[in-house]
């Protein structure tokens, strides 16, 4: 038997309670209406309704003031708030304040059925997440390595294999992939891990203090050298030296990490003596070192002498089953760091997670995680609070809902065109192209130029050409 849904509406138009009234009725939704606010709190927490729609304009206290309430008692609330007057300061309060949504009681005719599906489904979504249990915990995997997939699978292995040696390691794989927690859970695992771990990125340290960063110098050795100072080579002496980007090492650095390698010895900058130090070494690049090899730009004998043991990390593309567990721990950490409640994440926020390909891998899911948390209006996790690829920084480009039939390469997409070019022998590709485009980008800005020229990477004037060429007017696109 289906579960009887209910809604309560509060609005101080009797009309309007009449018509919301027939129109979400049916057999499986109770609507339930009061025009006072006051009694709408108390229905509210004796009936605990699916969802509460509420004019602002309500009294004796307005619709803003009875989410602020419920919000203390009921913090998964879902409250859609509606006005015939919607400013932007009562659209941006009500956000603040956690409302699900915030519609113009105008639009209503065309879009109540709709706003209210969409609540619906954010209530269901958030009882099945908060009932689930988290596949893991941040304490059984602080600052380690989370994964359950085959390929993840192999790269334990592969740091059981090491960690008990002192061979040196290569760590490739994407910017973004998570090569230094595989550095990190070498040494945690290794006979070294009671002493340092001392990480250092050589692309993000200029070419002319890498080598002090590295090897330390004497006091005068430079300008600005005022007192002798350890290098991470001295600082890691008996631990591991994680050396990440090493693919971007200056070319003359890297006969002097060679000299560690063979010797163990180095000098600091203005220095003469010879130091020794015990300093296993890991090394991470998401650069094809053989092809930099190849091109003179890495020592080949550098090369050989790191690339002892490697192991290569998977895209996170490649290991989608393990989205859901990364984005279960990047949220409890985040509450962690935050002192919030445990958060939790909706099976369709996980399926839009689960359909991305992920160009900037775990660092872009973690991230990707950190902002859901900020646009959040509950402590569950749903489709509409992830922002994904531009839709995180622009709100340019029309909306919509991706699942996995949508993750399309461009290659794919230029092989189709060109296949439908081949079936419909009077198509001109490119006009054609041109000519969708340029509607596209006007449709997606509502007609504003500049934003559209920028959309398509044009300048104004060559857009205002090409709707001259194709005969599209600012009026008739917007309207098509």
């Amino acid at each position: 038997m289906a579960r009887i849904q209910t809604l309560l509406i509060a609005d101080p138009d009797p009309d309007f309670l009449v018509w919301t009234t027939h129109q979400l009725s049916s057999p499986t939704t109770k609507v339930i209406t009061t025009s006072d606010s006051e009694e709408a709190y108390r229905i509210f927490l004796r009936e605990k309704p699916d969802v509460l729609m509420a004019e602002t304009h309500l009294s004796p206290f307005g619709g803003m003031e009875l989410l602020a309430r419920l919000r203390q008692r009921a913090p998964n609330a879902i409250v859609v708030l509606t006005s015939a007057f919607g400013t932007t300061q009562a659209v941006i309060e009500s956000m603040r304040l956690g409302a699900f949504d915030f519609v113009r009681k105008e639009t209503l005719p065309f879009t109540l059925k709709a706003v209210m599906d969409a609540a619906l489904k954010a209530q269901a979504e958030m009882r099945a997440a908060t009932s689930a249990k988290p596949q893991l915990t941040v304490e059984e995997h602080q600052d380690s390595l989370v994964g359950k997939s085959e390929a993840m699978a192999q790269v334990f292995k592969m740091v059981g294999r090491v960690s008990m040696s002192d061979a040196p390691v290569m760590i490739t794989g994407e910017s973004g992939s998570g090569k230094e927690l595989v550095a990190r859970a070498v040494h945690t695992y290794s006979q070294r891990n009671g002493k340092s771990f001392v990480a250092i990125n050589c692309a993000a340290i200029p070419e002319q203090l890498l080598e002090s960063e590295l090897f330390g110098h004497e006091k005068g050795a430079f300008t600005g050298a005022v007192s002798q100072r350890a290098g991470r080579f001295e600082q890691s002496n008996g631990g591991t030296l994680f050396l990440d980007e090493i693919g971007d090492m200056p070319i003359q650095l890297q006969s002097k990490i060679l000299r560690v390698l063979q010797d163990g010895e180095f000098t600091r900058v203005g220095g003469s003596t010879s130091l020794k130090g015990d300093v296993r070494i890991i090394a991470a690049t998401n650069k094809n070192l053989e092809q930099e090899v190849a091109e003179k730009k890495f020592r080949e004998d550098l090369f050989y002498r790191l690339n002892v043991v490697r192991i290569q990390l998977p895209p996170l593309r490649q290991r989608l089953e393990d989205v859901r567990l990364l984005a279960e721990y990047f949220l409890q950490k985040v509450a962690a760091r935050q002192r919030l409640p445990r958060l939790k994440i909706s099976e369709d926020a996980i399926k839009v997670l689960e359909s991305h390909t992920w160009p900037g891998n775990v660092r872009e899911l973690e991230n990707t995680i950190q902002r859901a948390c900020v646009f959040a209006s509950s402590d569950v996790l749903l489709p509409k609070d992830i922002p994904l690829g531009m839709g995180a920084v622009s709100n340019d480009a029309p909306q919509t809902n991706t699942s996995l039939a949508d993750v399309v390469t461009k290659e794919m997409a230029i092989d189709a065109l060109l296949k439908a070019a081949q079936v419909d022998p009077n198509v001109q590709l490119l006009p054609w192209l041109e000519r969708e485009f340029t509607i596209y980008a006007m449709r997606a800005t509502a007609g504003n130029q500049v934003r559209a020229a920028k959309l398509l990477g044009i300048t104004r004037a060559t857009l205002r050409k090409r709707m001259e060429i194709f005969g599209i007017t600012k009026e008739l696109n917007i309207n098509a």
